[in-house]
């Protein structure tokens, strides 16, 4: 009778270290999710980065006139240059993208600009880098999203703060980027 007792005692201990091993191994594949993520996004936010300088001298004699955009530009690609964190990276790529989206817009207002074939190649190249970003920033935050319910959920709550895991910031999208667009036809 002891030997069916210890037993079933030791299906129950091997099976609380199981149940145990299980959940740490599930937070530390959500954790590495989100990382992966990350650099995912981090990936082409340095293809977009590399492209710039061609965009930039492509445009420069074009826009002589328009020297704002392009220092808005360089300072923007600086900014990532120095970015270290993902906060900071976020910051500066948000910079990027309005920077672009300014050169692009102030662009339309140069034919020959937008007629030359290396302008509207690297514009392709950065738009398509621009769609594989905002697919990345999704993929980011259903990954960071994950992690914080796992990490907040019992039993998983008490295992985390073992872990030290604490909830992931998502991505937003600056108020700037919501606002209504403008659109003006000459």
């Amino acid at each position: 009778m002891t030997w069916i007792v210890l037993s079933i005692l030791g299906f129950a201990v091997a099976g609380a270290i199981a149940y145990g091993v299980g959940l740490y191994n599930g937070l530390v594949a959500v954790k590495h999710a989100v990382d992966q993520a990350w650099a995912n996004i981090d990936v082409l936010l340095k293809q977009r980065h590399d492209e710039l300088p061609k965009l930039i001298d492509t445009v420069k004699g074009y826009l002589a006139h328009e020297r704002e955009v392009l220092e808005r530009v360089t300072a923007a690609r600086t900014a990532f240059q120095q970015a270290r964190t993902v906060d900071e990276k976020g910051a500066a790529d948000e910079a990027v993208r309005g920077a672009l989206t300014k050169l692009f817009a102030v662009a339309e207002n140069y034919p020959q600009l937008k007629a030359d074939g290396s302008f509207r190649l690297l514009q392709e190249r950065i738009s398509t880098l621009e769609e594989g970003i905002a697919d990345r920033r999704e993929f980011f935050n259903h990954s960071v999203n994950a992690l914080n319910v796992r990490i907040e959920q019992v039993p998983d709550v008490f295992l985390a703060r073992g872990m030290a895991l604490s909830p992931r910031k998502l991505f937003r999208v600056a108020d700037e980027e919501k606002a209504d667009v403008q659109i003006r036809f000459h």
